[in-house]
């Protein structure tokens, strides 16, 4: 108990840490917060009148699209900020301190997660000015942010791990050339069966597909496209994908930061 008492206390200690940045640096903050509700109003009206989405609303389509791609977009800050301490050598003077050997990369996942529901927050009120609205029930409005919060906590985990392989941010920009395939390879802005066969496919099993299905279906939006496995079983590969994620990345990542500089 002592052990965990001592683990969390250092882990909230650097969450803080992170916390105050937002305070010092707001700009930085704003920016990542505006950033998704500009995207979703560029999408939303450069090629909204181009789609035709059963319903005729093509914002009640994207819109669920859009937050499970703002939940993969916040991996490139993650990577970017644990890079970046690694190469000015914080993370080693952590290391060096006598704290939790997981305090570093708990806590950067804990202000993470803060950030990324704060900004879920943002890109909602901003979808419900242009004309969203979630027809569900509370209880499933809730189990849909849930959801896309899960999807976010798998992805933050992938960020720290590649953060600290690649050790420098430079390396972890060129990041952003692989989160752009990843992100229009999915149901995001259109359905997968309007795509060519392999790449529908690729798209249907995409993890940000399954978690914007099934919130399309929670929040009561339109969905688009012909029935599949994939889309009947949504809500199971929403749940699925991510804890596959972070059984993976999460050992990875304490591992990887307790072999630092050895």
């Amino acid at each position: 108990m002592n052990s965990l008492r001592w683990a969390v206390a250092d882990g909230w200690t650097v969450t803080l840490r992170s916390l105050d940045r937002w305070v010092r640096e707001p700009g930085v903050l704003l920016l990542g917060l505006l950033f998704p509700v500009l995207m979703m109003l560029m999408f939303g009206y450069l090629l909204g009148g181009a789609m035709a989405v059963p319903g005729g609303d093509y914002f009640e389509f994207l819109m669920p699209g859009m937050f499970a791609l703002a939940m993969l977009f916040g991996i490139e800050s993650t990577t970017i900020a644990v890079a970046t301490d690694a190469a000015r050598g914080i993370t080693d003077r952590f290391r060096s301190m006598p704290m939790a050997p997981s305090a570093v990369v708990v806590g950067r996942s804990v202000a993470d997660m803060l950030n990324s529901a704060l900004g879920l927050g943002v890109l909602m009120i901003g979808g419900q000015l242009v004309g969203w609205h979630s027809h569900g029930t509370a209880a499933e409005t809730m189990l849909a942010v849930a959801l896309l919060l899960l999807l976010r906590f798998a992805f933050l985990w992938m960020g720290i791990y590649i953060g600290l392989v690649i050790g420098k941010p430079e390396g972890a920009i060129a990041l952003q050339i692989l989160v752009w395939p990843f992100a229009f390879v999915s149901s995001t802005f259109a359905a997968p069966d309007t795509m060519p066969g392999w790449l529908g496919a690729a798209a249907e099993w995409n993890p940000m597909s399954a978690t914007a299905v099934a919130c399309r279906d929670l929040f009561g939006n339109p969905t688009w496209g012909e029935p599949s496995w994939a889309t009947d079983h949504a809500m199971l590969i929403a749940v699925l994908w991510p804890l596959a994620l972070i059984a993976v990345f999460v050992p990875l990542s304490v591992r990887r930061y307790q072999r630092l500089s050895r």
